[in-house]
C-alpha cells in the first residue's frame, strides 16, 4: 500500500489531458477530490510532437485539478499510449531446495529470470506483471509464498516503451514542475478502473477508444495477459467526416456526436442535415447516410483488434467471455452494438467504479484511465485494490447530452462563406389521441353530447 494518501493520475491523450487527484482513506477506499481536463496540445497518437505546447497543457490541467482539491501536486502517475509501446509474455523458472518453503526471494528470482529476455536496447521496461504461478505442475496459484515444491514457474507480461517517446513525455511533465512517479500503460489503467468483481474471474477484453489510438488489454482472471495499441481512434472518424462533407474539423466533431451513429439502423430516420461548405455549395445528407460514413472506420478498428487477438491468443470467441468498451470515443451511439456484432461476445460500456468523492464528474468512460492511474498508485502491482470491490458505491450516471440545436457553425477560421450544418426534419405527424384523458376535456365532450341530444 502506498504511504502517501494523495495519489495523482495524469492522463495525456491526443484530444485531452486529464488530471485526477485521489485520496486514500486508512481502510483503503478512494475518494476523488480533484479533476482538471483541458484540450490536448502538442500530442499525436500518444507521442509528444511539440514539447512547449504539451507542457503548457499539462500545467493547465494540473492547476485546474489543484484548484478543485486544494492540494498541491508534486508527483504523478502518467499514462502511456501509442504504438511505441510493446508487450511480450515471458516464462520464468526457479528451482526450490527440497523440504524448503517457497519464499518471496524465490518468487522474485523466477520473475527476474522471466525478465532476462533479449529486448531492443532502445526499449525501456514499464511493467513486469506476473500472471498465475505454477508449482510442480500445479497451475492457478495466485501466491506461492509458503508452499512446498521444487519447481516454481511463472509467466510474466512485460510492457516496454521506446526510450525516445518516454523521455519526451517525462521532460514535458518535469518542465511543468512535476515528478513522474511511474508510467502506466493506458489499457492497464482503464482495466483497473472498469473491471467488475465478477469479471475478475473471467477473461475479458478491455478496449479503450481514445482520440488518436485505441488501447487493448486482455485481462485473464484480473491480470493483464496481453496488450496492444491500434493506431486509429475517434479522431480518424472525425477526419473522415470533415474530408467527405468538406466542413471544418470542429464542425465534423460536433456533427459526429450529435447526429452520428456507429450502426446506421440506429440513426434517426427522419433527420436530414443541410451541409454548406466553405465554397458555398449546399447539399443534404440524412442521418442514415452520415452513419454509413462513420461505420466503416469503427468496423476497421474492431477488425484490427480481432485480428490482433486471433493471432496472439486464438479465436476471440474461445479466448474471452466478454468485452468492455471505454474511453471517450466509445460514447458514440451504437458503438457497443457494432462491437457485439464484430466480436460475437457480450459487450458493455465500462465506467469507473468503486470510488467516492467527485463521482458526478469522473463517472464517464472518458475518465477511466485517469481514475485507473489513481487505483494503480495504491499498490503499484497492476491489480485492482480489494477496497474497490468492498461496499462499492453507486456512481452517478453520466450527464445526458444537450439537445441538438437546429443549426451550428464551425469554429474554424472565418471564410467568405462560413460552413454550416442545418437540421431539416419533416412536419410532425398529428399526435394520436391520448388514451388517458383529463377531466376537463371529458366534461367538454359530455356537454357537446347533451347539447346534440337536446
Amino acid at each position: 500500500m502506498k504511504d502517501n494518501p494523495i495519489i495523482v493520475g495524469l492522463d495525456i491523450g491526443t484530444t485531452k489531458i486529464t488530471t485526477v487527484i485521489g485520496e486514500v482513506a486508512p481502510n483503503g477506499t478512494v475518494d476523488i477530490i480533484g479533476e482538471g481536463s483541458v484540450p490536448s496540445e502538442g500530442m499525436k497518437r500518444g507521442a509528444v510532437v511539440n514539447l512547449e505546447r504539451a507542457t503548457q497543457a499539462i500545467r493547465q490541467s494540473v492547476q485546474n485539478a489543484e484548484r478543485v482539491s486544494g492540494v498541491r501536486v508534486q508527483t504523478v502517475f502518467v499514462s502511456v499510449a501509442g504504438n511505441h509501446a510493446k508487450a511480450i509474455t515471458s516464462h520464468g523458472l526457479a528451482a526450490i531446495r527440497r523440504n524448503q518453503e517457497i519464499t518471496q526471494a524465490d518468487v522474485d528470482r523466477a520473475i527476474e529470470n522471466a525478465r532476462a529476455v533479449p529486448l531492443d536496447p532502445n526499449l525501456e521496461i514499464i511493467h513486469t506483471l506476473p500472471q498465475e504461478y505454477v508449482v510442480d505442475g500445479q497451475e492457478g496459484i495466485k501466491n506461492p509464498v509458503g508452499m512446498h515444491g521444487v519447481r516454481l514457474e511463472v509467466d510474466v507480461h512485460i510492457v516496454a516503451g521506446t526510450a525516445g517517446p518516454l523521455l519526451n513525455l517525462r521532460r514535458c511533465v518535469q518542465e511543468a514542475g512535476l515528478k513522474v512517479e511511474g508510467f502506466v500503460l493506458q489499457a492497464l489503467a482503464s482495466g483497473l478502473a472498469t473491471l467488475e468483481a465478477a469479471e475478475q474471474a473471467q477473461t475479458v477484453i478491455v478496449i479503450d477508444m481514445g482520440g488518436g489510438t485505441t488501447d487493448v488489454g486482455v485481462f485473464k482472471r484480473g491480470n493483464l495477459a496481453h496488450s496492444a495499441v491500434i493506431p486509429i481512434g475517434g479522431e480518424h472518424v472525425t477526419n473522415d467526416l470533415a474530408q467527405i462533407l468538406k466542413i471544418p474539423h470542429e464542425e465534423a466533431e460536433n456533427v459526429k456526436h450529435r447526429y452520428g451513429a456507429a450502426v446506421p439502423e440506429l440513426a434517426d430516420p427522419d433527420l436530414t442535415l443541410e451541409i454548406t461548405s466553405a465554397n458555398g455549395a449546399t447539399h443534404a445528407i440524412s442521418a442514415f447516410e452520415l452513419s454509413r460514413i462513420i461505420k466503416p472506420r469503427l468496423a476497421e478498428i474492431f477488425g484490427m483488434i480481432r485480428d490482433e487477438i486471433d493471432q496472439a491468443l486464438g479465436p476471440v470467441e474461445l479466448v474471452a467471455q466478454g468485452v468492455v468498451l471505454t474511453g471517450g470515443a466509445s460514447l458514440l451511439r451504437g458503438t457497443p452494438e457494432l462491437a457485439r456484432d464484430r466480436f460475437r461476445l457480450p459487450v458493455r460500456l465500462g465506467r469507473p467504479r468503486g470510488i467516492g468523492g467527485l463521482t458526478d464528474i469522473v463517472s464517464g468512460p472518458a475518465h477511466s484511465t485517469g481514475v485507473g492511474l489513481v487505483l494503480y498508485g495504491i499498490g503499484q502491482d497492476g491489480k485492482v485494490p480489494l477496497s474497490v470491490f468492498r461496499d462499492e458505491p453507486e456512481l452517478a450516471p453520466a450527464p445526458a447530452p444537450a439537445p441538438a440545436p437546429t443549426s451550428g457553425k464551425g469554429s474554424g477560421p472565418q471564410a467568405a462563406v462560413q460552413p454550416e450544418v442545418t437540421v431539416v426534419t419533416p412536419a410532425p405527424a398529428p399526435a394520436p389521441e391520448p388514451q388517458k384523458k383529463d377531466k376537463g376535456s371529458f366534461m367538454e365532450r359530455m356537454k357537446g353530447i347533451f347539447k346534440d341530444w337536446l
